[in-house]
């Protein structure tokens, strides 16, 4: 049997990128997301039945139980979790909206949570077998250099940060391996549609000269499914070109 791959946040972004390399890798993949628009996309790309799209919400404990637990009792297993499902809601934090910070926590933090909570058992069978077991969530350099009106998000992923740190100690005796990725701004949907009538700009041009594309956050996670990184567990990799280690005035 392939590897089995669960992607959260797969109909856009970087999920649906890592969706994109783990197909090409031979991986079978399940594909997550809250809106059905977009899951589809890579169907076409799946001529052998590998890539299965499907409706999860991850702010629901129940959903997340019955959705893992499906793809569990076909597969028997599951090798990989990419933790990508994400949002941004952006306002002063003395005056945001009560259900806009709600909404940030429900998505990033625990409906992370809740995901990686339901897919370790399985990955505790792949790693008894001597398979791989991995765990790659999404950060943000937020976590390490937030913004004004961008305090919720930056703090959901700082709990990100920290969620990593614990839970890669805790499961590693298990033979998972959990990690994160801190990306600067990465040209996607949600930053692309991101509401800039306030003060909250993204970073822009990274000290590289560009911001990321999503292939360049993928190319990280799939170092953290490789061999290559059997001895890296509970630690956040910033993918930012250079933006959280000094402050590039702009031209």
């Amino acid at each position: 049997m392939s590897n089995i791959a669960v992607v959260t946040g797969a109909a856009s972004g970087i999920g649906e990128e890592a969706c994109r390399d783990l197909l090409d890798k031979g991986w079978t993949v399940y594909g997550l997301d809250v809106v059905a628009g977009g899951l589809g996309r890579l169907s076409e790309r799946s001529a052998n039945g590998s890539y299965h799209p499907m409706i999860c919400d991850v702010r629901s404990a129940e959903t997340v139980k019955s959705v893992m637990n499906e793809i569990g009792g076909r597969t028997g297993k599951i090798n990989a979790l990419i933790a990508s499902a994400g949002v941004i809601r952006l306002a002063p934090l003395a005056e945001m909206a009560v259900e806009d910070f709600d909404m940030v926590f429900d998505v990033n933090v625990r409906g992370l949570w809740l995901s990686a909570r339901e897919t370790i058992p399985y990955l505790r069978v792949a790693a008894t077998a001597g398979e791989l077991a991995r765990i790659v969530m999404l950060s943000s350099v937020s976590a390490l250099r937030p913004k004004i009106e961008g305090g919720a998000y930056g703090a959901s992923k700082i709990a990100v940060t920290q969620l990593t740190r614990v839970l890669g100690s805790e499961c590693a005796k298990d033979g998972i391996l959990i990690n994160a990725i801190a990306p600067g701004t990465v040209d996607t949907p949600m930053v692309q549609n991101a509401d800039r009538s306030g003060d909250w700009r993204p970073s822009g041009p990274s000290p590289v000269g560009r911001v990321a594309e999503p292939r360049d956050i993928v190319r990280v996670i799939r170092f953290l499914l490789s061999e290559d990184a059997a001895y890296v567990t509970g630690t956040t990799i910033p993918v930012d070109g250079g933006t959280s280690a000094a402050f590039v005035p702009p031209k």
